[in-house]
């Protein structure tokens, strides 16, 4: 049996995979497609048992491989205004639309879609499949995959991560971290506010500090900094709290994600922001009622991709792709996950992540045959 790129496409497209769902019907699908090939596969799940990441050998188990990586889940669509239906590939204007187009369904296709041309392939040196669960959830799924992959394959070369950068090379992102923060204070009538400690006000107090403390990385920047925006940016995005308006509010908690440039650290600055805490916020709450507090947790860590010396991943994808630019981005992938065991790693693949979780999310035809066109070139360089 064989699918067309498009065909399978629009067959990764029908899989509602967001991330608050389960992907396992689409790695089922996935895992029957490589097992109908001849290729076995192994799944990492995740510790609910409800989602799963699977990586796969293709070729002879020799060290010097290539890993080509995408992530199956994708972002809701709730709230936007679509055109057509998210999960039908739909053709317009010399677009593909539908959920996942670019982020990333496109390249995971355009790997599946040529899993026959793979295995009749006379490989030297092996393709390594690997999908991800929850990448937009902060990477949560892909370390435990990275780990059983560096226990049990074969050293890589280069890994690919195929993020949509149009076929631009990038070889480095920002690191991340994700927190959430919980302030407890401790409730009475709002006319006696004195003798209550509001959590909204105090969580405002912190996110405030988010604020004034990357106002301070703007002023200081340097102009020769590539990222976009050229600082390390703080920011909250979701808060809640309170049960009344005449009411000093008894809990308040908030989501904030600190995004750092290569040469500062996220996990430095969430040390800054506890102390911070600790040292200003917590003592005046407890001086009103000392049962008040404040808890930050670490919802996730995403490491930075790091430009490399003389990467192999660099010179595999420039040979491919004809890119000879300097690139680095601001968002985060699992790129960084790779690295951190090792292995070469670049962020390349179709499509623009300006269209990534829009209304109407599409990748252009065009961009989706050079995507197919630069991975039948990557199986012919793994057998010469």
């Amino acid at each position: 049996m064989s699918l067309s790129s498009r065909e399978m496409l629009a067959r990764l497209i029908a899989f509602p995979s967001v991330s608050t769902s389960s992907n396992l019907d689409l790695i089922h699908f996935c895992r029957d497609w490589l097992q109908s090939h001849g290729v076995e596969s192994t799944l990492v799940m995740s510790p609910e048992g409800d989602k799963a990441n699977l990586y796969a050998t293709i070729g002879p188990r020799v060290e010097g491989g290539i890993v080509l990586s995408g992530h199956t889940d994708v972002v809701p669509v709730e709230g936007q205004a679509w055109t057509s239906d998210p999960w039908t590939l739909t053709e317009r204007d010399g677009r593909l639309y539908g959920r996942g187009t670019t982020d990333m369904k496109g390249f995971d296709a355009l790997v599946l879609a040529l899993v026959p041309d793979m295995v009749q392939a006379p490989l030297k040196r092996p393709i390594h499949i690997a999908l991800s669960y929850d990448e937009e959830l902060a990477c949560r799924g892909a370390p435990s995959m990275v780990r059983a992959m560096a226990d049990t394959i074969p050293t890589p070369a280069a890994v690919i991560v195929g993020e949509p950068t149009r076929h631009a090379v990038v070889t480095g992102h920002k690191a991340s971290v994700q927190l959430r923060t919980h302030v407890t204070g401790y409730a009475v009538h709002s006319s006696r506010i004195d003798q209550g400690v509001s959590a909204v006000m105090n969580a405002a107090r912190l996110i405030t500090w988010h604020e004034d403390v990357m106002e301070e990385n703007r002023r200081r920047v340097d102009p020769a900094n590539p990222f976009e925006p050229p600082y390390t940016t703080l920011h909250c995005g979701m808060i809640v709290g309170g049960t009344a308006a005449n009411i000093v509010s008894s809990s308040a908690w908030f989501f904030s994600d600190i995004r750092a440039i290569p040469t500062e650290d996220p996990v430095e600055y969430m040390e800054r922001y506890k102390a911070y805490i600790r040292d200003v916020i917590e003592p005046r709450m407890k001086a009103v009622v000392p049962e008040t507090g404040i808890a930050v947790e670490l919802i996730a860590e995403v490491p930075g991709l790091r430009p490399e010396t003389d990467g192999e991943a660099e010179r595999l994808m420039r040979r491919l792709t004809g890119d000879n630019g300097t690139h680095v981005v601001s968002y985060g992938t699992e790129a960084g996950l790779f690295q951190k065991v090792g292995w070469s790693t670049v962020v390349c693949g179709p499509g623009d992540i300006a269209q990534a979780h829009q209304p109407d999310e599409y990748i252009e035809i065009s961009e989706f045959a050079a995507g197919e066109r630069v991975l039948r070139r990557l199986v012919s360089d793994l057998c010469a």
